[in-house]
């Protein structure tokens, strides 16, 4: 059974998306129906094989002239939630690229909305489709590190000023008065708050007690470049995950779950898991990823379970939340960054050793030493 599926926000990102449908209508399983972009894709823009989809820049009307059964939306971030509900209401089911909204009232009307109209909804979170999570959830039941103690997070990547400047919301906390929160934990870092989370056993909303943030920007914009967050769960558990665009020497990101007999490392952009314990060498393990939008197809089609559902996505929003109603983040002074003009980037001298020592400590950059940090607390009264 092949299943027709429009795409929302074809490039950017959604280049991403293109070649995987790609990647499956190749298997025969899905067929790319229709695209909805403001300016239409040129032919040189679709891969060769998708032949040529309707395109249109009024999704729901593109929903309907296609008889779409999913839509995959990799929009801007401010444009989920009604694009969402838009296909809800036809009766689409969804593959919603991470964040999945900017604001936990936004989350929980996409959410609430989306159920309502009885259709499935996927979020983007392809770290949680590797094999990994559940192979370390596994290892921790069976107690291979002892009683976790905490996990950890650490994301040090750089990116060019330009990065800043790909799209009008772009490094922004709020477009026209509307929410972004394009901050570094909230986007490019997503995957490690939501995989630390998941790790601690902490997605929904009810799992958090308490978030700490700390926000900083290097670069010329709104939002943060800079930052960590200590998520505190009701039973206790630190969950901290410290992340910068302005990285000396950029390293894969990892989640590093701390246990009072070892920790277990997960670089999860390569599916790769570092096991070290008390009384036995260090043991390495690659695992496989299940692609989300295949899960989405499969659990259409035969029930398979699907991986990433809102509701497990309710604490990572909580965590959103916090960053929105915080302070404006810390504006670097010039004696604390570094311009590399031959990469046309911001750097932080001795930013990579505290996001290491952030995940390894679990205490933030205030904690740390950073004297620009400035911590905000939101309890989990906060307002959603």
């Amino acid at each position: 059974m092949t299943i027709d599926i429009v795409l929302a926000g074809a490039r950017g990102h959604g280049r991403w998306h293109l070649d995987n449908i790609h990647r499956l209508q190749n298997k025969g399983i899905v067929r790319l129906a229709g695209l909805c972009e403001l300016t239409p894709l040129t032919p040189d823009e679709i891969p060769d094989g998708l032949g040529t989809p309707e395109q249109s820049a009024d999704f729901g009307a593109l929903l309907d002239s296609t008889g779409a059964r999913i839509a995959v939306i990799c929009t801007p971030i401010p444009t989920h939630t009604d694009l969402a509900l838009t296909a809800a209401a036809r009766g689409v089911h969804l593959l919603l690229e991470k964040p999945p909204a900017p604001s936990y009232a936004e989350f929980r009307r996409m959410a609430d909305g989306v159920a309502a109209a009885g259709v499935v909804c996927q979020i983007g979170f392809q770290s949680l489709g590797s094999h990994a999570v559940p192979a370390i959830r596994r290892l921790l039941a069976d107690g291979a590190i002892g009683e976790v103690g905490g996990v950890g997070g650490a994301g040090a990547w750089a990116r060019a000023e330009a990065y800043f400047r790909r799209a009008p919301w772009a490094g922004r906390r709020r477009l026209n008065g509307v929410d972004v929160i394009d901050g570094a934990l909230t986007n490019p870092f997503a995957h490690a708050v939501a995989t630390a989370l998941a790790l601690a056993g902490a997605t929904r909303a009810e799992d958090v007690a308490g978030i700490e943030t700390e926000l900083a920007h290097a670069n010329a914009i709104e939002s943060d470049d800079t930052s960590c967050v200590r998520v505190t769960t009701t039973d206790g558990l630190p969950i901290v995950v410290a992340a910068t665009l302005c990285a000396v020497d950029p390293d894969d990101p990892y989640v590093v779950v701390h246990g009072d007999r070892g920790r277990i490392t997960y670089w999860y952009k390569q599916d790769r898991v570092l096991l070290q314990r008390a009384g036995h060498g260090p043991e390495e393990f690659e695992y496989g990823c299940t692609d989300l939008l295949e899960n989405l197809v499969e659990h259409l089609t035969d029930g398979t379970g699907l991986l990433v559902p809102p509701a497990d996505t309710e604490a990572f929003m909580r965590v959103v939340e916090a960053i929105r109603v915080a302070p404006d983040p810390v504006q670097l002074g010039q004696d604390t960054w570094r311009l590399l003009e031959d990469e046309d980037r911001r750097a932080v001298p001795g930013i990579d050793g505290l996001v290491a020592a952030a995940a390894d400590t679990l205490a933030l950059y205030s904690e740390l030493g950073a004297p620009w940090a400035l911590t905000t607390v939101h309890p989990k009264e906060v307002s959603t």
